[in-house]
């Protein structure tokens, strides 16, 4: 039998094709994989969470940012995963309607809230180093919170408008989605009706103009930082101011090449398990990744992490 049950019918669920063309031997390597990535990946951002929280030399405004960053990844991660996971084993991999519409309005939340915080990260390095005398005023507890509570906001408005514009639509085509979650581009070709190619470049226009938007905003504050940096006399000034901001240019670079590959991939024909590949590339390696770039090139972060943890582990077995 063909896992995930592809010959199931229903008018109030989906079908979740995603890994069923896969050989059925390598679902439980990629279960492994891919339970582990995870597992690593919340670990990662807890420990993140937990170190800007217990140590007050952290709480500043580009920690407060982080943990922030963290919560929104972990969330994303919680919408996806568990249940991608749970189909790789199961005969029978079905999501009924509203808990397709709730994963879609989750995976577009958190997922931009990550981006529009990335944006608000990439503000507050630019203040630092452009702006020294005015940060404390510019990045007031206030003024941070507000940052924050704004992108949440605006995370939450994409994903209200875009799971508002698919869910409206009539579903009357097969109920099999080409994916391994509630994504967009594989659930309109179950729709019908004059509407559909309307709201098909309306939710493309809303999700590329905030994706280009933010990403344009980081362009043009890093623009100003490498013109600042490069007015320092002192190649160790230089080396200083730019290292602040390694660990967010990375993640950054990361973050928005993955997104480029799932949302400006040229039209055209593609093979299901090449989208599914694809696919896993943004949900499951790029939150992978963030935790263990900041870890590694943010060096008060890595040196807070080995006094927080490591040292209290050591000092509890000696």
């Amino acid at each position: 039998m063909p896992p995930c049950g592809l010959n199931r019918t229903s008018t109030s669920e989906f079908i979740l094709v995603g890994f069923s063309t896969f050989p059925q031997q390598l679902l439980p390597v990629f279960f492994l994989l891919f339970l582990l990535m995870y597992l690593f990946t919340l670990l990662g951002n807890l420990l993140i969470m937990a170190t800007v929280w217990s140590e007050r030399s952290l709480h500043t405004p580009m920690y407060l940012f982080l943990c922030a960053l963290s919560i929104s990844e972990v969330l994303y991660t919680v919408a996806i995963i568990p249940r991608m996971l749970a189909d790789l084993l199961s005969a029978h991999c079905s999501i009924t309607l509203p808990a397709c519409a709730s994963q879609m309005f989750s995976s577009f939340t958190f997922g931009f809230t990550h981006s529009f915080l990335l944006t608000v990260m990439g503000y507050d390095r630019y203040v630092a180093i452009c702006q020294p005398l005015r940060y404390h005023m510019l990045m007031s507890p206030h003024g941070c919170a507000c940052l924050v509570g704004w992108s949440w906001a605006g995370g939450f408005m994409v994903g209200m408008v875009v799971t508002t514009a698919i869910f409206q639509l009539t579903f009357c085509g097969p109920n099999e989605i080409q994916h391994f979650f509630c994504h967009v581009p594989p659930l309109l070709k179950l729709t019908c009706g004059d509407d559909v190619p309307w709201v098909a470049k309306g939710v493309g226009l809303v999700c590329i103009t905030a994706l280009l938007g933010c990403f344009l905003l980081i362009l043009l504050s890093y623009a100003f930082i490498v013109a600042t940096i490069l007015k320092i006399p002192s190649a160790e000034g230089r080396h200083k101011a730019f290292s602040t901001c390694a660990s967010h240019l990375t993640v950054v670079i990361v973050h928005y090449g993955f997104a480029s590959v799932i949302y400006l991939k040229p039209k055209g024909p593609h093979s299901l398990e090449g989208d599914t590949l694809m696919g896993t590339t943004y949900t499951v390696l790029t939150p992978f990744l963030s935790p263990i770039i900041f870890s590694l090139r943010n060096k008060e972060l890595k040196m807070a992490l080995k006094k927080t943890f490591l040292s209290k582990f050591f000092l509890k077995n000696s």
